[in-house]
């Protein structure tokens, strides 16, 4: 008799009935949850579906940038330098918004400060599209952007949240978080410290081009009004979205050669669409 078990596995003990209600009621929720698209994977699935939906830029028909325009910014990489960065030469990058980390799941669409960063998906979307707007009331939609003129760089409206791109000096508590550098992010609301104008590539002849109209499709540099600092890559500092993605840093720094002219991680190209473009049929993707 000493050998006989009084207890084994199905023996319930303690709290076992709630223990059995607290997991159906787990699974429910999760149901629940399921069944109205609120899990947080697919809120993330549904988030990046929404940044990742391709746009289509403004056409510009006499070849200059206007106020209300769709435009992208492009940066070239450097594979003709000598000079790589520490993984290989930098690749093209567009200029792209993205979500900060504890806003990701509570959005459908872009809301709140976002962060910059320099994607290397070169085809237009809702995080990489931005629409050139006026910030005194005599800029009108359709007025050609000349050099030297302020005017905010804002994300589209409805998903795009109208959101604004801001600089400010950097501090110890405020500044780009691996390059040190004033740092860039989008905001709400407008004020002095989202205001930017587009100055002439090459310093010889900026101040001949000042408040001549900005051609589409062209090599600018894009200051900061307050600071006078440029929009710039940070080529050796790749940061990490969300999303997975290995992204360079962006901030707003000017980044001088021997020759006193802006390097080329401060060369911008304001993308827009060529006449042509709105009938270009559209080849399937065969892979």
């Amino acid at each position: 008799m000493n050998n006989v078990r009084t207890y084994n596995s199905s023996v319930r003990v303690g709290n076992w009935n709630e223990d059995i209600q607290l997991e159906e009621d787990a699974l429910k929720e999760f149901l629940e949850k399921r069944d109205r698209g609120e899990l947080p994977s697919q809120k993330r699935s549904k988030l990046k579906d929404l940044l990742f939906k391709p746009v289509s830029l403004s056409i510009s028909r006499d070849g200059y940038v206007h106020y209300g325009d769709i435009v992208a910014l492009e940066c070239l990489g450097s594979q003709d330098r000598t000079n790589y960065t520490n993984d290989g030469p930098r690749s093209t990058c567009f200029l792209s918004t993205t979500p900060q980390a504890s806003n990701l799941l509570q959005m459908n669409k872009l809301e709140g400060n976002c962060d910059v960063s320099g994607s290397t998906t070169l085809e237009p979307n809702l995080r990489s599209s931005f629409v050139i707007t006026g910030c005194e009331p005599h800029q009108t939609k359709g007025d050609k952007l000349c050099y030297g003129q302020d005017f905010f760089l804002c994300t589209l409206d409805g998903e795009g949240g109208s959101l604004f791109l801001q600089s400010d000096r950097a501090t110890l508590q405020k500044s780009a978080p691996q390059s040190r550098h004033q740092a860039v992010t989008y905001v709400p609301k407008p004020s002095a410290l989202t205001k930017w104008k587009i100055l002439y590539y090459d310093p010889r002849m900026r101040m001949e081009n000042e408040g001549l109209p900005v051609p589409a499709n062209n090599i600018v540099i894009m200051s900061h009004t307050v600071t006078n600092q440029d929009l710039a890559v940070e080529e050796n500092f790749l940061m990490r979205t969300p999303f997975g993605h290995k992204e360079y840093e962006i901030s707003a720094n000017t980044f001088l050669d021997s020759h006193r002219a802006e390097k080329d991680v401060n060369r911008w190209m304001i993308m827009m669409g060529v006449p042509g473009d709105e009938i270009r049929p559209i080849v399937p993707d065969c892979k």
